[in-house]
C-alpha cells in the first residue's frame, strides 16, 4: 500500500462517490467511507504468517474493493492483473450475491471477504436482527474456513471477539 494508493482511495470514496451518502459510513453517517477499506487492508498486511503474495496483493484488493461498487472511478492502472482479478471477485451487486456465490470462490477470496464482513460487523449497529444474524452465520462460517486453510490469524480472532 503506498501513498498514491490511499490518496486514490481517499478521493474515490470522497468526491467520486455514485451517491452523496456512499461518502460516510452507514451507520453513522460521518466517518468517512474510505476508512473501511484502508482498515481492511491495513489489518490484513499486519498478518505476518500468511504467504507474502496474499498479504500484498490481497491488502491492494481489499483497498479497491469498494471501488466500482460504490464510486465512479475507475481502477488505477498501476494494479497488477491478479489484483484485478481478486478486485472482480469481491464485486458484487448485493450482499445476499456476495454470500451465496462466496462459498464457490477460491480460498483467497474467502480470506479478503472476512476482513471486509469483519469491518462491517463493526458497524452493524444499522442492520436489522435478522440481517445482522445472517452475517453473523456468515462470518462464523468463514472463520471456519480460513483457520483450515490458513490457521488462526488474527482477523479470526478479531471475529470471534465480535461474534
Amino acid at each position: 500500500m503506498e501513498e498514491r494508493d490511499l490518496k486514490y482511495i481517499i478521493t474515490a470514496h470522497s468526491e467520486l462517490a455514485k451517491e452523496p451518502k456512499k461518502r460516510v459510513r452507514y451507520w453513522d453517517q460521518k466517518t468517512p467511507y474510505y476508512v473501511h477499506p484502508i482498515w481492511c487492508a491495513s489489518t490484513l498486511l499486519q498478518e505476518t504468517s500468511l504467504p507474502e503474495d496474499v498479504r500484498l496483493d490481497g491488502s491492494n484488493a481489499l483497498l479497491y474493493h469498494d471501488v466500482l461498487e460504490d464510486t465512479n472511478a475507475k481502477l488505477p492502472y498501476w494494479l497488477s492483473d491478479n489484483v484485478k482479478g481478486l478486485i472482480s471477485k469481491l464485486t458484487f451487486k448485493s450482499s445476499e450475491e456476495a454470500w451465496k456465490t462466496m462459498w464457490k470462490e477460491d480460498k483467497v477470496i474467502r480470506l479478503l471477504k472476512l476482513y471486509d464482513a469483519v469491518s462491517n460487523l463493526m458497524d452493524s449497529v444499522w442492520m436489522k436482527p435478522k440481517k445482522r444474524k445472517k452475517h453473523i452465520d456468515n462470518i462464523e462460517k468463514l472463520c471456519k474456513d480460513v483457520e483450515s486453510n490458513y490457521g488462526e490469524l488474527n482477523i479470526v480472532k478479531i471475529a470471534k471477539g465480535l461474534v
